[in-house]
Parts: structure tokens; C-alpha cells; sequence
């Protein structure tokens, strides 16, 4: 109980590691024609497609302000199997902070975890499913 409350007690502090979501980290979603759904969306609303497909949305973390945080933008081609097994045409990714005490919290309450964590010079991912059948994608960015 009392480590319990030490975490509670830091949550928002930059030195905090409870193991939860801290923010979203990208939307993906399925369509029939990704080049033209995104050269619809950079034509209509001004969204810039960058070298990886995707646009890059950048925001602040309100408790460490110098900290510059990216949300990720991507349509998928329809079929793709980067959701599977969920049967969704959209994906979230989730931004965690100690993807590890996560994971292991997310096992013991049962949680469908899909693959191990994954390396990345830019973070650490693992994919899960909710209990609605969602393929769901954790990143610990890369500090």
C-alpha cells in the first residue's frame, strides 16, 4: 500500500514511473486508396504528409513543458495486416510511460498481450487487445 500511495503521490512529476498511458501516441485506420486519402487530407485540411506517410502533430506535456511530444498520423491500405488479429478498421497507439510494470500489470489482470516488447531507436512498442476486440499499440517513447 505505501509504494502504491509513493506512486500516486509523484503522478505528473517528470520523475514518476507508474506504468500507465500518458497520452495518444498515433491514429491509424484502414482505406481502399492511402495516396489519395492523404493527398485529400493535405489538400483539404492542410495536413502535411511527411517521408514515412504519416503527419506528425507535436504538443507539449503540460507537468515538463520542455518536453516536446508527437501524436502520429497514418491511413493504412484496407486488408493491411498491421491491426490484425483485431477486425477494426482503426488502430490507436498509446503513449506509456515504464512499458514493463505495464505489461506486467496488464497480465495479471488478463489482458490478451499479441507480441513482446519491441526495441526501436525511437521506443519500445507492444500491441494488446481491449476487451472489445481492438488491437491496441503501446510506445514508451524513447527519452
Amino acid at each position: 500500500m505505501a509504494e502504491q500511495h509513493k506512486e500516486t503521490a509523484n503522478a505528473g512529476s517528470p520523475n514518476d514511473t507508474t506504468p500507465k498511458v500518458t497520452g495518444i501516441g498515433g491514429i491509424f485506420f484502414y482505406t481502399d486508396n492511402p495516396k489519395e486519402t492523404k493527398e485529400w487530407y493535405t489538400k483539404n485540411l492542410g495536413i502535411e504528409i511527411n517521408e514515412w506517410g504519416t503527419s506528425s502533430f507535436e504538443s507539449r506535456n503540460m507537468d515538463n513543458p520542455d518536453e516536446v511530444n508527437s501524436l502520429q498520423w497514418a491511413p493504412f491500405k484496407t486488408g493491411s495486416e498491421y491491426f490484425a488479429p483485431s477486425k477494426k478498421d482503426f488502430m490507436i497507439n498509446y503513449r506509456v510511460r515504464n512499458i514493463e510494470g505495464l505489461v506486467d500489470k496488464l497480465r495479471e489482470n488478463g489482458v490478451t498481450i499479441l507480441d513482446s516488447i519491441a526495441t526501436y531507436d525511437y521506443g519500445k512498442f507492444i500491441h494488446i487487445m481491449d476487451a472489445e476486440g481492438n488491437k491496441i499499440e503501446l510506445w514508451e517513447p524513447k527519452d
